[in-house]
This record gives structure tokens, C-alpha cells and sequence, in this order.
């Protein structure tokens, strides 16, 4: 299968992932174990790195949506604020278990292969798709290799590195089956996105 074939069907994952309700993302939270120890671990760290950011959308949410107090004391969270922020935590962290396993299954080359198909139809919009592709090379390539100082300001100290990289693009057209596979998630996506406005 080609890459862009299993990016496009990751972004049906992830658009899915938006649309699940309070329930059905429990069960897929449940289900997270299944993905291997290799993928739990990796995911674990993505989500202590988010900590922050989660526990902002808990604070927001939870304060911040009117509805029902969850006791009688002044600023208490409301019920419905908490269970928004709770989809919402959920949402999140369910993304960056499918992160993980995208990076997983696609090596570095292969990933940036399969976006520069994906990307390629913009090329009559002008939009300059090796460029983007390079600046997606350094973010992907610089949260592999960044340490994690304590302080912000050794980030800024490190020598920057002075050796030039060279990445190799094995570029191959997408089969038969690849475009019959993407017809299908479109169609999928479209129906799921009617079903959830419906």
C-alpha cells in the first residue's frame, strides 16, 4: 500500500476521532492497550509532554461552560463543563495515540513520500510543495533529536549542527488499489461527516 494511502486513512482517524461521543470514546480509550507496549510507552510521553495543555482545557472548560454546579460552593466546575472537557481530553489524547502509531508504521522517507503525493494536486494552486515538505522534515526531524532541558535558554545556546542533511525521496505512483482505497475513504468521510451534521 502506498503511503499516501495510509496518511489519507489516517486523516479519516482523525476526523472520526472529532465526531465520537462521550461513550464510544471511552470504549476507544479502553481499547488503546491493543496498540502494543512499544506504542503505549511512546504515547505516554506525548501525553506527560501535553500535560499542560490538558490540564488548560480542564480548567477552561470545566470554569469556563454554564450549566449545573457539581457542589454548592462558589466557583465550582459545572457538570456540563466537565464533560466537555472531558470529550474533549479524550479527543486529544486519542490523536496522539494515532501519532504515534502513524510514526510507527511510516518511516521518516515513506512519510514525507506519501504527504509529497498528497500534496502534489496543490502544485496547480502554486503552492510550493518541496518547501513545505522540507519545513515538515525539520519539525519531524528536530522533536526526534531535541533534548529536553530544564531551561528554555540551553535551547537557545546549543550549537546549532553544521552538517548538511540529504534525504532521499523514494517517490513511486500510487497502484490501482491505492485510488480505488482513497475514492472509498472520501466517500466514507463525506457520509460520516453528513451523519454527524444530520
Amino acid at each position: 500500500m502506498h503511503p499516501s494511502t495510509l496518511i489519507a486513512a489516517w486523516l479519516f482517524v482523525v476526523v472520526a476521532i472529532q465526531l465520537l461521543a462521550a461513550e464510544m470514546l471511552l470504549a476507544a480509550l479502553l481499547l488503546l492497550p491493543l496498540c502494543g507496549t512499544v506504542a503505549l510507552r511512546r504515547w505516554l510521553q506525548l501525553v506527560w509532554r501535553a500535560r499542560w495543555l490538558l490540564g488548560s482545557l480542564l480548567l477552561i472548560l470545566a470554569w469556563g461552560t454554564a450549566g449545573d454546579a457539581v457542589w454548592d460552593f462558589p466557583l465550582a466546575p459545572s457538570r456540563q463543563g466537565l464533560r466537555d472537557a472531558g470529550t474533549h481530553a479524550g479527543r486529544l489524547v486519542l490523536l496522539l495515540m494515532a501519532v504515534v502509531v502513524l510514526r510507527q508504521h511510516l518511516p521518516l522517507p515513506e512519510l514525507l513520500s506519501g504527504f509529497y503525493r498528497l500534496l502534489a494536486p496543490l502544485r496547480r494552486c502554486r503552492v510550493d510543495v518541496d518547501r513545505a515538505l522540507v519545513r515538515l522534515l525539520l519539525v519531524l526531524d528536530m522533536l526526534d533529536r531535541l533534548p529536553r532541558p530544564a531551561d528554555w535558554r540551553a535551547l537557545l545556546a546549543a550549537p546549532a549542527s553544521g552538517q548538511p542533511q540529504v534525504l532521499e525521496l523514494s517517490d513511486r505512483s500510487p497502484s490501482g488499489r491505492d485510488h480505488l482505497l482513497m475514492a472509498l475513504l472520501l466517500i466514507s468521510l463525506v457520509a460520516l461527516v453528513a451523519l454527524a451534521a444530520a
